[in-house]
């Protein structure tokens, strides 16, 4: 039999404080995943494999990369959650993905699928090492199928990405 939950469990999700009471609102087994996308809409955020083996479904807590697909949403309780939905439209790691289409690396999306948790990968990698290398890259994002094949343009989005950061910073 499952621990029964009490009190309220607050969870901050794109900027706003929100409360939720356990049992209607959240299950002790619900994972964070089904809860924003099924019971909060936040669609951005993608169910592939449900089993922590693709990325589509990463979020931020507290500013990290985490498979929110393994995550419970009773974990969340008293943490910062960012989702696509809570980056701004001007985001350079957005900008960074929409804009590239370089010869010989091509787009960094295709279907799209896959492009919001490779953005969340992106900004948690970012905020911690904004000018990474290609292996830091490589290596950040090892946790992400991309059935398109766009790994060449996604890697090329996440270097510009991290340029736009550093040149808007010279520009502050």
């Amino acid at each position: 039999m499952p621990k029964k939950l009490e009190g309220t469990i607050r969870i901050k999700i794109n900027g706003e404080w929100r409360e939720f009471s356990p049992e209607s609102d959240i299950t002790p087994s619900m994972t964070l995943s089904y809860f924003l996308r099924e019971k909060l809409g936040y669609t951005g955020l993608k169910i592939a494999c449900d089993e922590g083996a693709c990325g589509a479904c990463t979020i931020l807590m507290d500013g990290k990369a985490v498979l929110s697909c393994l995550t419970l949403a009773v974990q969340a309780d008293g943490h910062e959650i960012v989702t696509i939905e809570g980056l701004a439209k001007n985001d350079p790691v957005v900008e960074a993905f929409a804009e590239q289409c370089e010869p010989g690396h091509g787009t960094a999306l295709q279907c799209g699928f896959c492009t919001p948790g490779f953005v969340m990968s992106t900004k948690a990698l970012l905020s911690q090492n904004p000018r990474p290398t290609i292996v830091e890259v490589k290596e950040a994002l090892s946790g992400h199928i991309c059935r398109c094949g766009c790994y060449s343009g996604i890697k090329k989005a996440v270097i510009h990405a991290g340029e736009k950061i550093a040149q808007r910073g010279k520009n502050e």
